[in-house]
């Protein structure tokens, strides 16, 4: 199996219209409460686990999984025990 690479989780993302790639690092036990961006998003966890909430939907997030979110979409995020590293492509 072929892991993911920054490289070309950036190389992805630049060809789909993305234009900032970042990073993030999240503390263990982290909660945003709900919140907004005014970017959309398309993410790779890297490492930890998360819960994504979108309205009533509880989506749990782990190393290996990819999600997209859309610009001004309320959503709240907790982190599990390890916190998460996350590959974050941005479309300002």
């Amino acid at each position: 199996m072929n892991a993911l690479t920054l490289e070309a989780f950036t190389a992805q993302s630049l060809d789909e219209g993305f234009d900032e790639i970042i990073v993030r690092e999240w503390d263990a036990h982290l909660k945003l409460d709900t919140h907004t961006h005014p970017f959309d998003v398309s993410a790779h966890v890297v490492r930890g686990e998360y819960w994504l909430t979108l309205g009533e939907q509880i989506q749990h997030l782990k190393a290996g999984d990819n999600f997209r979110l859309a610009r001004d979409v309320p959503h709240a995020e907790l982190y599990g025990p390890e916190g998460a590293t996350v590959w974050v492509a941005r479309a300002n």
